[in-house]
């Protein structure tokens, strides 16, 4: 399956374009989620949404995935409506909640969108994910047999098997202690690294974004609106020491402070 390719140079991967979005209340009221979400993310970018809780980053990210509608305004991938991408399993996702098959290996886990898709299982591929993500001998593990981390690195390469276009990740380490969500970045930035998928992540945590991201969208809520955006400035590919250096902790404090509210 190959990948699609943007008509230009010029043309995002994902776009937003005053988009707004309202959920309807039990008591007749409209909740505004969204205001005018002006959004583009380029061709083999990695774009972080990253806000404090209830500023709508997830409701940007299942806008993309095409698990929710705008109410007003339009969403595209790759100049397409992302309900034909997710149709076309063209879309990868990954959550905080890693939502494993209990009773499927850890290959098994990996081979369900081929299953989904109606695909041949690609056994090559799921070896080289294996791989990918530094589970070699583990093929055969269930999801209990293994920790929180390697649950979620075994989430990350089945929202990567079908090759999509787009990968759309909501707190996928959210769940994790300090220690093992920073080694879990560090195994994302590799394999990112290798794949170079057109990526959104939502976060909540500031060192994470700056570790991963080419830009960092900061987002404020009530209703949720982008409120800057920043290029991050350090070179690929990434080692776990540029989080030691003072433009890191500088650029950290700088986020920070641009998620309190009065910002």
């Amino acid at each position: 399956m190959s990948n699609l390719h943007s008509p230009s140079s010029d043309s995002p991967a994902i776009d937003l374009n005053g988009v707004a979005k309202r959920f309807a209340l039990d008591n007749g009221q409209h909740l505004e989620a969204l205001r005018d979400i002006q959004l583009q993310v380029r061709d083999g970018e990695f774009v972080a949404l990253l806000g404090p809780s209830g500023c709508g980053k997830s409701t940007v990210l299942r806008l993309a995935a095409a698990l929710e509608r705008p109410s007003q305004g339009t969403v595209s991938v790759y100049g397409r409506d992302p309900v034909e991408l997710a149709r076309s399993h063209r879309l990868g996702v990954a959550f905080q909640d890693h939502a494993l098959l209990p009773w499927l290996d850890v290959a098994a886990n990996i081979a369900l969108p081929f299953k989904v898709a109606g695909l041949a299982v690609d056994e090559n591929r799921i070896a080289d994910l294996i791989k990918l993500i530094g589970l070699v001998g583990f093929e055969r593990a269930r999801p209990r047999q293994l920790s929180g981390g390697m649950r979620q690195r075994v989430a990350i390469a089945r929202s990567l098997v079908l090759n999509p276009d787009v990968l759309l990740l909501d707190e996928p380490f959210g769940a994790l202690d300090a220690v093992t969500r920073r080694h879990m970045n560090v195994e994302l930035q590799r394999t990112w690294s290798e794949q170079r998928i057109t990526t959104l992540l939502v976060t909540h945590s500031v060192e994470e974004a700056l570790f991963l991201a080419d830009r960092i969208v900061v987002m404020q809520g009530k209703p949720g609106r982008i409120a800057r955006v920043v290029d991050v400035p350090f070179e690929r590919p990434r080692h776990p020491d540029v989080m030691r250096e003072a433009l890191f902790h500088g650029m950290c404090d700088e986020l920070t402070a641009a998620l309190e509210p009065d910002h």
